[in-house]
């Protein structure tokens, strides 16, 4: 071995530290429990060192560089190896980091919600990013981590599982409790007042392993699409509802959207000027009739009123459409039972 090895390797036995491959696990276990007495241990600003013998915790070191030396540290001289004439210690030194670990990603299903709005069961997801932070190293490693050479991913997992179980439920109750319509709760609107929430319910079920939920990144609540379809179109019924000053425009205003869509059809199929025409100038009369009946509704009626014009034929399709809406307005309370019987009746007649 030439003077220069020697050097090199005297140089690396006395100078303890975390290797810069290491810097971005959250806990890092040095490889050798032997330390020679005088070395030097090296702290990072945002880490702790910690010394364990015989999986007793026995003391730490905060950032800066120390010299590992009995006499002027004290809980070190527990760790002195008597065989070797008080020269080495023996200890197993892990390093926890203390910084803010940003971007962790989760996602999960809070499951179905009642909308208070339609009453319809809405399935919501949840998904986005949040931040974590050691905050008692000793709890961290002992009571999650343990006292092993361990990667982040082999308790990452597990911890972010406990995040999503938290925040499925807690962001669950909050909707409820606060009657919030799911349209709202997806568009954002809620956004703020949920993290909030979720970030205290979350911290008092993690507390226990030293780690805490600091913030959260991105934060999306969505829902199945299917719902989505089925909840904006109850949603826009009951807007027409109101529009129209009730069921009898409502029903109006649907004969004339079911009307220009046969028109839209008949100008994708038909094949032909004239037929296209024909669909569409369908379809504007049907709405042209609309806005007539609106007027109508409006205006002091006549004493004696002329004879209305016959409705538009539907056909067995589109009388088996309205009974299909008419059924979706009456489960989200939109319409009264007595409503609906009586335009279930006027529209089975029609078959």
């Amino acid at each position: 071995m030439g003077i220069m090895d020697f050097i090199k390797g005297g140089v690396k036995e006395l100078a303890i530290a975390r290797p810069d491959e290491a810097k971005e696990n959250w806990v890092y276990k040095h490889p050798d429990q032997t330390i020679p007495m005088k070395a030097q241990l090296t702290v990072d600003q945002d880490e702790i060192a910690m010394f364990f013998k015989d999986g007793q915790y026995v003391g730490s070191f905060s950032a800066g560089r120390h010299t590992l030396d009995s006499s002027n540290i004290p809980f070190l001289g527990q760790l002195i190896d008597k065989f070797t004439g008080g020269n080495v210690f023996i200890a197993e030194v892990f390093w926890v980091n203390t910084r803010e670990h940003a971007s962790i990603k989760f996602g999960t299903s809070i499951g179905d919600i009642p909308d208070p709005q339609t009453g319809l069961r809405v399935r919501l997801m949840v998904h986005g990013e949040f931040s974590a932070k050691v905050f008692d190293p000793l709890k961290f490693v002992v009571g999650l981590v343990g006292q092993r050479m361990v990667a982040n991913d082999q308790f990452i997992g597990w911890f972010k599982s406990q995040v999503q179980k938290t925040i499925k439920d807690h962001i669950a109750e909050l909707i409820v409790k606060q009657n919030w319509p799911i349209m709202k709760v997806s568009s954002g609107a809620y956004t703020e007042e949920i993290e909030e929430f979720t970030i205290g319910a979350v911290r008092k079920h993690i507390e226990s392993y030293g780690v805490e939920i600091v913030r959260f990144g991105d934060f999306t609540i969505s829902m199945d699409q299917a719902d989505k379809e089925r909840l904006d179109k109850l949603v826009e019924r009951a807007a027409y509802i109101n529009m129209a000053g009730g069921m009898a425009g409502y029903q109006q205003l649907a004969q004339a959207e079911m009307m220009m869509g046969a028109a839209e059809g008949m100008k994708k199929g038909g094949g032909g000027g004239g037929l296209e025409g024909a669909g569409i100038g369908m379809g504007f009369a049907m709405a042209g009739q609309m806005a007539q009946g609106f007027g109508q509704a409006q205006a002091p009626r006549p004493a004696a009123p002329a004879a209305a014009p016959a409705e538009a034929a539907m056909s067995k399709d589109q009388i088996m459409g309205m009974l299909k809406q008419l059924g979706e307005l009456k489960t989200a309370g939109i319409l009264t039972d007595a409503e609906f019987d009586a335009k279930k009746k006027e529209l089975l007649a029609k078959l």
